[in-house]
């Protein structure tokens, strides 16, 4: 039991917001339960033992101090310095390697590096690195545009895309079929030394840079998103989906076909997982059914299309495009629960008391027929009372899916539940994928239904796997370290508000009410999303800090993510009388499946949002030269960062753009003070920005400061607070400058 917390330990210590704890302390902290905690300081005496964890003041645990050489995994910045991720945490976290100091490495390769102390920093002893070995490469290929330098002979090369290698790679070999603007996909052959631009060969032309289906593919490929099935992968998924015989087969499963279900989803969604039911009780109680398609029932473990599924770990949406995680044979069509077809589904009937309780659950192997797929406008207009054209029976269900969800998020908020506002727009698209213009995302209330009732659901299968003992992949989201609350009460106060110290999770809901619909919501949300760990998934019984969840897992998109698909599988056994029967992965088998899957989700996260910032970026390409309103949402020792109100997409303006004065920023304030004529700049101010370049290749906007709106001002406005501290003066440069 002591394997399951190993390297839970060492990651929590790792974080960035950890401050030495006893170890019972740091086991409460980490949510272990009272029946796991001799397996949990059994797992800290290990760590001891092996020198991972030390005892400092007061028998508090940390990590080791940092040695004189460090290995990690190197990060680059595009302006030159980086940082070293080290293989084995320690207590000052990543080290910083200045600029010139990186030898040759390039982000994603593993690096030793030797550790010199650089004074203090922020109270700390401070530690630069410089790279002396690069271990092993991290990545051998990169996506770039074809270009051609004219010289006495020509010289091609790719300028590759992202920011993972800054500099151009000399392509050898070039064929007759090449042309300037391609997209290509480059093996690198020698690395970048020094002055010397790295070289490589062409393995794949993905076709004319622009296009929507160039541009999405050599994302895919830049990412390393697996996006073709094998012939067995294939194969598998046929045999499954032709195997399923509808009425005549799943005797076993419980037949909901008679209650009224629907599904609601947006729009242009391709697949439909869950589904839901209501019955209503006497005395204001509900029973929801909260039906999942039975992937499970398709997908055997084990198998080749199990294989890939993992590998995979979740399906990526792209806007004209899906990588699935299985076949389109399955995952939109028998899994698919489409209206008017009976399909296999894993069913949790939850019953609630007329505040919106949870009395009971129970789960079942089940079949439905969806007797409406419905959108979320559509599903709205039902509640706004436009139900002409739906069946009486739907509208019912509909009404009484609000009446349930608004007792359910009353009693979530009640226990700390986090909602930010965070806006989002949907790009609207031509016929050949180019972007035209954003609207405002829908954000009727029936999106929140469903989510409270996904919410609902996952929790009580976290309930359910955490009661039989079984380790279970679980949904994890650490709460937030005290250190953080006083680098965001500052930021805060910039902001014009006002937080405790230690902010904690009613101030923060609190903020966010009092931010709603001003200028500055946008940044506050995105300053306190920050202060936030990233949720992943673990063994870990830690708990989900942003729903004020003690126990909570992923069960309801089995057609999309693998951790699901886990939990389906484990409930399965348990409903068939097999769990204890069945030998469960161990612990560190389901830990690496956690880290893994973590892995897969943000990878997929990063890109998407890629590609939706890459086809703004082209759309403004055409409009350099033009205005645009923007919010203040970053400040850095280099610019400050502005995102389009329309867009939602960040564009830089660099200090020397921001007009003829001398500007000291501070980052931590979020303030940038102009130091002769008094004016500031603050975190979640309104401007109006001039765009000045588009580098599409490294996802760059450029801009320059105009004027903040309504106010006639060409740069900012004049400060009535003190200065904050000073930082480095900047040279005077003319305000328009191009970058």
């Amino acid at each position: 039991m002591a394997e399951r917390y190993l390297e839970a330990i060492i990651r929590h210590l790792a974080g960035k917001n950890y401050q030495p704890l006893k170890v019972l302390q740091l086991a409460r902290r980490m949510g272990v339960a009272d029946s796991d905690y001799d397996a949990f300081r059994d797992a800290v005496k290990q760590l001891k033992d092996a020198g991972r964890v030390v005892l400092a003041a007061g028998n508090a645990l940390s990590l080791p101090d940092v040695t004189d050489r460090v290995v990690g995994t190197y990060r680059a910045s595009s302006r030159g310095f980086g940082f070293i991720v080290p293989n084995t945490p320690n207590a000052l976290g990543d080290l910083f390697v200045p600029e010139g100091q990186s030898l040759d490495a390039i982000t994603g390769d593993v690096v030793a590096a030797r550790v010199i102390k650089h004074g203090r920093r922020e109270g700390r002893k401070a530690y630069n690195g410089r790279i002396v070995e690069i271990i092993e490469r991290g990545n051998s290929r990169f996506v770039g545009e074809l270009d051609r330098a004219d010289r006495p002979e020509p010289l091609w090369f790719a300028l590759p895309q992202g920011r993972t290698l800054a500099d151009p790679i000399v392509i050898e070999d070039v064929g007759p079929a090449a042309k300037v603007g391609q997209k290509v996909v480059v093996e690198i052959v020698r690395y970048p030394v020094g002055t010397e631009l790295a070289r490589g060969v062409i393995v794949e032309t993905l076709g004319q840079a622009g296009p929507i289906d160039v541009e999405t593919q050599a994302i895919i490929r830049e990412h390393g998103l697996p996006d073709e099935f094998s012939e067995a992968v294939s194969a598998d998924a046929r045999t499954a989906a032709t195997a399923f015989e509808g009425e005549t087969d799943g005797d076993d499963r419980e037949d909901f076909t008679a209650l009224t279900v629907v599904t609601i989803d947006p729009t242009d969604a391709r697949d439909y997982d869950d589904a839901i039911s209501i019955t209503a009780g006497k005395g204001g109680d509900f029973t929801l059914g909260v039906h999942i398609a039975d992937v499970s029932a398709f997908v055997r473990q084990g198998s080749a299309l199990d294989g890939e599924a993992q590998l995979r770990g979740n399906s990526v949406y792209f806007p004209r495009r899906v990588v699935p995680m299985i076949p389109e044979v399955l995952s939109n069509s028998v899994c698919s629960l489409q209206q008017g077809q009976l399909r296999y589904v894993k069913t949790v009937m939850i019953d609630y008391d007329a505040d919106g309780c949870v009395l009971r659950s129970k789960f079942a192997n089940a079949k439905i027929r969806s007797a409406k797929r419905l959108t979320y406008e559509q599903a709205q207009d039902i509640l706004d009372g436009k139900i002409d054209g739906y069946d009486a029976d739907v509208v019912r269900l509909v009404r009484a899916m609000q009446t349930l969800a608004r007792r359910i998020q009353a009693r979530r908020r009640k226990a700390g539940m986090l909602s930010l506002d965070l806006p989002e727009v949907k790009l609207v698209l031509d016929d050949d994928g180019g972007v035209i213009d954003a609207v405002q995302a829908d954000n009727s209330y029936t999106h929140t239904i469903i989510e409270m009732f996904m919410v609902e659901a996952n929790e009580a299968a976290a309930r359910l796997l955490n009661r039989l003992g079984v380790p279970f992949l679980r949904r994890i989201h650490n709460d937030r370290g005290p250190e953080t609350g006083g680098h965001l009460a500052e930021f805060i106060r910039a902001c014009g508000y006002k937080i405790p110290k230690n902010i904690g999770r009613f101030d923060m809901q609190a903020l966010i009410e009092r931010v709603r619909g001003r200028p500055e919501s946008y940044a506050v949300n995105m300053a306190l999303l920050k202060t936030l760990e990233q949720a992943e998934y673990s063994t870990m019984h830690v708990g989900h800090f942003a729903l004020a969840s003690d126990c909570y897992c992923h069960f309801t998109s089995p057609i999309r993510r693998y951790p699901d698909l886990t939990v389906h599988r484990m409930i399965d056994d348990h409903l068939r009388g097999r769990l204890k029967e069945n030998a469960q992965p161990d612990a560190a088998e389901m830990t690496a499946l956690g880290k893994h899957c973590s892995f897969t989700e943000r990878r997929a996260q990063e890109a998407e949002r890629e590609l939706r910032s890459l086809l703004v970026l082209q759309m403004l390409a055409g409009h350099v030269g033009e205005l645009f309103d923007g919010v203040v949402t970053g400040i850095t020792n280099f610019g400050v960062f502005v995102q389009s109100v329309k867009y939602l997409v960040d564009g830089l303006i660099k200090l020397e753009d921001l007009g003829d004065d001398w500007w000291e920023p501070n980052p931590k304030a979020g303030t940038v003070l102009a130091q002769r004529s008094g004016k500031v700049i603050r975190m979640g101010d309104l401007v109006t920005a001039r765009i000045t370049n588009v580098d599409l290749a490294r996802r760059q906007l450029n801009l320059v400061l105009e004027a903040r709106p309504g106010s006639g001002d060409k740069s900012a406005t004049k400060t009535d607070k003190k200065s904050p501290k000073k930082g480095k003066r900047r040279p005077k440069k003319k305000a328009g400058k191009g970058s």
